[in-house]
């Protein structure tokens, strides 16, 4: 069986200076094969130690069973400080708790229904632009799927397509800020005091004020558009009008901006990620794209709801095995508030815990043939066991990602809504390879040729 690629590990020992360069190339390939077996592992450099732990019970101590003692590390918040402000992401404690239970209720399950129609729409618009690719000519459609989720985010949160002039323009200036590849940065590495400066790059704090000068825009607008009430019913009306049940205070807009921030960090730059993996294993393997096309095809005979849904199994499963195989956030870093004995090893209070749902989901003792592209895997003894300790896309616990079932049915609702209009086939000569910097994504695009399915090439 043809396993769907994966970058190469490095080999053996590196000092921290070529470990820091690899790092900056891509998270992915620094690392060490052995990862991919060990229950733990330590790493040491001469500022701080680090543990990566893939035993699945310290994994559940970290996230579920002791998530206060293990708050996000502010090593990560060094990089994105600029875009993200304080938003929820990068805070901890009754910071973090008083955003989250402002945020949670905008996507509890009701509000998923709500938000449907706008999804639709979305799709709809993806699928119109690439009538205009479907030629049968190579085309990147990584960078179709983040105009895509970009789509869907706008059209949800503030209920605006992305052709409205400032959504175009944060989508643009975004597009900007990955390639500035902000995660990597003097603070992440070093234990710097609070007033020494962090060296982001020119372009990267230039884009973070252009992305949050817009937002501000949007934001400003519609908290005036509240006090009009004349706002339309999306999650950033829902947002902004939610007290906080213990103190009874509303975000202002200032707080608005750095929540906005990171929901399209997090809700457009991941599912594009997913989207775009989950559209390259269809063309790798052909047998399970046109399973997906015929789910879709009898699913969306006679319209299609909310309710309707539940008919998209196939489709399902093969986004779900796409996040397993390329979790679009690779890994996450917690900070150890006290000490700790983790598998017989002393882990001394400020240690970095890395939990890594790549090397977790690819983890050769604990998921049966772990490389191979196999949706229906879900359905297995082995799967089950693994979907509830070994999987982790949007993290877990308490900190699990508050758009997590909203990224559950915006993927499968895309994903069958162009593999049911268009047949995807690879491209040997741009052969995709995975990278991660603030997500997982091709490292040259993800190159695939694009026909209407059952037709000749439009045009």
């Amino acid at each position: 069986m043809t396993h769907p690629p994966k970058p190469p590990a490095r080999a053996g020992r590196t000092s921290l200076w070529r470990y820091m360069r690899l790092f900056r190339k891509d998270i992915l390939s620094a690392q060490p094969a052995r990862l991919y077996r060990a229950w733990m592992a330590e790493f040491r450099t001469p500022f701080f130690r680090s543990f990566m732990c893939n035993d699945p019970d310290l994994v559940d101590l970290v996230l579920k069973r002791r998530p206060d003692d293990f708050p996000k590390s502010n090593r990560i918040r060094e990089g994105l400080m600029p875009l993200l402000g304080n938003s929820v992401f990068v805070t901890n404690g009754e910071t973090w708790k008083h955003q989250r239970r402002i945020i949670d209720p905008a996507f509890e399950g009701g509000r998923l229904r709500d938000t449907f129609a706008a999804m639709q729409a979305a799709g709809e618009g993806a699928v119109a632009r690439m009538e205009g690719l479907a030629d049968g000519a190579p085309h990147d459609v990584e960078g179709e799927m983040s105009h895509a989720a970009a789509d869907v985010i706008f059209r949800t949160l503030f209920s605006l397509p992305i052709e409205d002039r400032i959504a175009g323009q944060v989508f643009d200036a975004f597009r900007a800020h990955q390639r500035a590849q902000p995660v990597l940065n003097l603070g992440a590495f070093l234990p710097l005091p609070r007033w020494f400066p962090r060296f982001h790059r020119r372009e990267t704090k230039a884009t973070a004020r252009r992305i949050r000068a817009l937002i501000h825009e949007l934001t400003a607008r519609r908290m005036a558009e509240i006090e009009a009430g004349t706002a339309p019913d999306d999650l950033a009306t829902k947002i902004m009008t939610t007290p906080d049940p213990e103190t009874g205070r509303c975000f202002d807009t200032g707080e608005m901006v750095d929540q906005v921030a990171i929901f399209f960090l997090a809700g457009h730059e991941t599912s594009a990620s997913a989207l775009g993996w989950a559209l390259y294993l269809l063309a790798l393997f052909p047998e399970w794209q046109a399973r997906v096309a015929d789910e879709a095809k009898d699913a969306m005979a006679h319209g299609f709801t909310f309710r309707d849904m539940s008919k998209l199994r196939i489709s399902r499963d093969v986004f779900r095995e796409a996040l397993r195989l390329y979790p679009p956030v690779p890994m996450m870093v917690r900070e150890a508030a006290c000490p700790e004995i983790f598998r017989n090893r002393d882990v001394p209070e400020g240690s970095q815990i890395v939990l890594s749902p790549w090397h977790l989901h690819r983890h050769e003792r604990l998921w049966d043939d772990p490389d191979a592209f196999r949706p229906d895997r879900f359905g297995t003894e082995n799967g089950r066991a693994c979907m509830r300790n070994a999987f982790i896309p949007f993290s877990a616990g308490q900190r699990v990602c508050p758009g997590a079932g909203f990224a559950m049915i915006e993927g499968p609702l895309l994903l069958s809504m162009l593999v049911r209009r268009f047949r995807f086939d690879p491209v040997e000569a741009r052969p995709a390879m995975p990278v991660a910097h603030l997500t997982v994504r091709g490292r040259d695009g993800i190159w695939l040729s694009i026909t209407p399915r059952g037709g000749a090439p439009a045009g």
